[in-house]
């Protein structure tokens, strides 16, 4: 098997992130290019350049694909079959005819759940928890060191667990939902129209803004009460924190974990523990990779 190798594509709603992988896991070559999210001519045009781009850096026809995206993959894992909201042209678009080759569709979340639990921060880990925190939240659940995947391809979506039952509906219809709360999506509309992403918020927070400090200690401490209700539902060993939000590095882990204790049950002292994603932000294409090679 030495000599196979595997293209991973992330299709993220600001960047389309994509390598190729050798048998064991080695990133060999990586590509980043703007989404352009509101025209799907022009991104899946960008995946078509992205996979011919990466064929010939090892001068191969019949690389395998795996795609990694938001939303519900179908039964066979060809589509993304449910994406409310965003991303519009990817339900139930077939990747194989568009690309005229095998290709493997997966969650994104659970993309970067597998490749946390093969290459690591879950790593020989049998029980966890991931959420990925950037334009969404979105989740993926090991449980016994498989994927857990539930009924409808559904599972793991915790940025749609409430949070606030008054609060406004999410793309499901959930009201105050986790990915309202600290979601890149709601940014504006947390800081009344100040800062236009996380990033912004994050740069004033740092330079002692009041204001920012506020919007951004409220949404910790409401990520803080989702990951206690999350503990007390699958009780993992550990949780995995990936995506963009978690570049903010100690100004998020430090208050979280502050938070976190005065929430967790924390039966017999046991707890949790928190880390950070090490894949970084390649994980949601290095795990639809592994996804295709393992299928």
């Amino acid at each position: 098997m030495g000599n196979d190798f595997t293209i991973g594509i992330d299709l993220g709603g600001t960047r389309i992130k994509s390598v190729l992988i050798d048998a064991e896991g080695n990133v060999l070559q990586q590509l980043y290019k703007q989404t352009q999210d509101g025209d799907d001519k022009i991104w899946k045009r960008t995946v078509l350049d992205i996979v011919a781009e990466l064929k010939q850096q090892v001068d191969k026809d019949n690389l395998i694909v795996g795609i990694s995206a938001p939303g519900l993959p179908n039964e066979e894992n060809t589509a993304i079959a449910f994406m409310p909201g965003r991303m519009q042209g990817l339900e139930n678009f077939l990747w194989k005819d568009f690309l005229n080759q095998p290709v493997f569709v997966i969650n994104d979340a659970i993309a970067a759940m597998m490749a946390e639990a093969r290459f690591g921060a879950a790593k020989n880990k049998k029980n966890v928890v991931m959420l990925t925190l950037g334009t969404g939240v979105g989740g993926a659940i090991l449980i016994d060191g498989k994927p857990y995947q539930g009924a409808f391809n559904k599972a793991g979506h915790f940025g749609h667990m409430v949070i606030d039952d008054e609060g406004d509906c999410d793309v499901t219809g959930m009201p105050g939902s986790l990915e309202e709360c600290i979601g890149n999506c709601t940014i504006e509309k947390r800081s009344n129209g100040k800062f236009s992403s996380t990033f912004y918020l994050l740069d004033a927070y740092k330079k002692g803004d009041l204001f920012a400090k506020e919007v951004w200690l409220k949404s910790v401490n409401q990520l803080a009460i989702g990951l206690a209700s999350v503990t007390n539902i699958l009780s993992p060993q550990t949780i995995v924190l990936g995506g963009g939000i978690t570049e903010a590095g100690k100004e998020l882990f430090e208050p979280l974990n502050e938070f976190i204790s005065k929430y967790e049950w924390r039966a017999g002292g046991n707890k949790a523990e928190i880390v950070k994603a090490t894949c970084g932000d390649l994980a949601g294409a290095i795990g639809a990779a592994c996804f295709a090679m393992e299928k």
